[in-house]
């Protein structure tokens, strides 16, 4: 169908007593004002029945398909065409509708700069993930959320991004302390209030009181053993995971001052979580000390906790950890992640990584480095290479320098086609299938033939 046609079609309502949430945002929104919307209520917020829209393609698919579609469907205008719609979307009365659309928009962000297509209409969709984390349930308030780290990304420091932390700040605090909203959702948004602090925050009260905000939430996890076995355990423990990795981050940006006084208030708790049960809570912890420690020798080059010897004895002992309850998988990556842990306590060492993106590489030679890279990687996920050539705020960070401008000639030059990858990954996969094979004891039964 021609474009032109395509998107001069009438929409139709789902059914007979109401027009399609999407066509109601779509006649509602012009220029990015709204005009008379109506947002959804309580009641709508239950509303499973998907409203039917003719002229945008269903949101679910474009959240599943991710980057691919992004590269390989048409031109820019057909994007933006695209995600229109999707903002459009975000004020439909079907729940799933709606985080269908959340979740569209922040792969969009996390695998493209849309840097002045997002700028023209950020009020709109800051609006739209306040309503969604206000109204929603737990999977559109996650959706929400990760759509508001990415959008952050997206604009940087600056007042855009400011205004979109004001405006989000108190819903994200309120859902993180709030027990009865669904632990996922609690999660995403401690991630958020971290990230979006971290990019935004200009106010040094408002950067304390998110740090005070994750505190309250990480802190039940040092309580006595006794008293904490259930939240180290429990569902919540991602909560305290992601709480913990958030207020560790947002210490990175802090003064120094700020740093030694918040060491000296919760460094000595820290050691307590490596007891937990729960192996990501355990790394998040070990993790996090590592790199408390890297910042307060930076302060005093001859710090030291005051139980030094029995945090090298447990940190040991982790690296080492052959618990057979454990599954092993976990152990392996806690065997690995503590190795480098009982380096960095013992030697003042950092095993240097190499990132590579594009024709460039990144060399990760420190704790703060390492635990920036991550949280960003996980609110971008594959997005993070992209952005890594061509987000300032991200090169700024990372202190990568301005992008590498790079022609279609020597773009084209290094991208593999698929066939090419899929050699390459076969070829990978049976050389490490003999080198396995030969590290593992092939006992045979042999016999005795008389």
């Amino acid at each position: 169908m021609p474009k032109n046609k395509k998107r001069n079609t009438v929409h139709r309502g789902g059914s007979a007593g109401g027009g399609s949430g999407a066509a109601a945002a779509t006649a509602a929104t012009a220029g990015g004002q709204h005009r008379n919307v109506q947002p959804f209520s309580d009641e709508d917020a239950s509303i499973e029945t998907m409203s039917h829209c003719s002229g945008y393609s269903d949101p679910s698919s474009f959240a599943e398909d991710g980057p691919e579609v992004l590269e390989e469907e048409g031109s820019q205008e057909d994007l933006e065409y695209k995600l229109k719609g999707l903002i459009d979307l975000t004020l439909d009365k079907s729940a799933k509708t709606r985080q269908a659309a959340l979740e569209g928009l922040k792969n969009a962000l996390a695998s493209k700069m849309l840097y002045e297509f997002i700028l023209e209409r950020r009020m709109t969709l800051t609006d739209s993930i306040e309503r969604c984390l206000r109204k929603g349930k737990s999977d559109e308030q996650r959706a929400a959320a990760a759509l508001a780290s990415a959008l952050c990304v997206q604009l940087g420091p600056g007042i855009e991004s400011e205004e979109v932390l004001k405006t989000l700040g108190p819903v994200l605090k309120k859902i993180i302390c709030d027990g009865t909203a669904g632990a996922q959702a609690r999660q995403t948004c401690a991630t958020c209030l971290g990230v979006c602090c971290f990019i935004a925050t200009d106010d040094i009260t408002e950067l304390y009181a998110a740090l005070e905000c994750l505190e309250s939430i990480f802190s039940k996890s040092c309580l006595p053993e006794k008293d904490a076995h259930l939240v180290r355990s429990g569902p919540g423990a991602g909560l305290h995971v992601s709480s913990l990795l958030a207020w560790t981050l947002l210490l990175t940006v802090c003064p120094i001052g700020e740093v030694k006084k918040r060491l000296e208030m919760h460094f000595h708790k820290l050691p307590g979580l490596l007891s937990s049960e729960d192996v990501n809570l355990r790394i998040a912890a070990g993790e996090s000390l590592a790199l408390l420690l890297e910042l307060a020798r930076g302060v005093e080059s001859d710090f030291l906790c005051d139980d030094m010897d029995s945090l090298t004895r447990t940190l040991r002992a982790l690296a080492t950890d052959g618990n057979k309850h454990r599954a092993k998988a976990d152990k392996r990556k806690q065997r690995s992640v503590f190795r480098d842990v009982l380096r960095a306590v013992e030697e003042r060492d950092f095993p240097t990584e190499t990132v590579k993106f594009g024709p460039e590489r990144m060399y990760i030679d420190c704790w703060v480095k390492k635990h920036t890279y991550d949280t960003f990687k996980e609110v971008l996920g594959s997005g993070l290479q992209y952005h890594l050539q061509s987000n300032e705020f991200l090169r700024n960070v990372f202190e990568l320098g301005p992008p590498v401008m790079l022609d279609a000639a020597a773009l084209k030059t290094m991208k593999i086609s698929r066939f090419e990858r899929h050699l390459y990954n076969s070829a990978a996969f049976k050389a490490r299938t003999k080198a396995r094979s030969k590290c593992r004891d092939k006992r045979a039964d042999v016999g005795e033939f008389f």
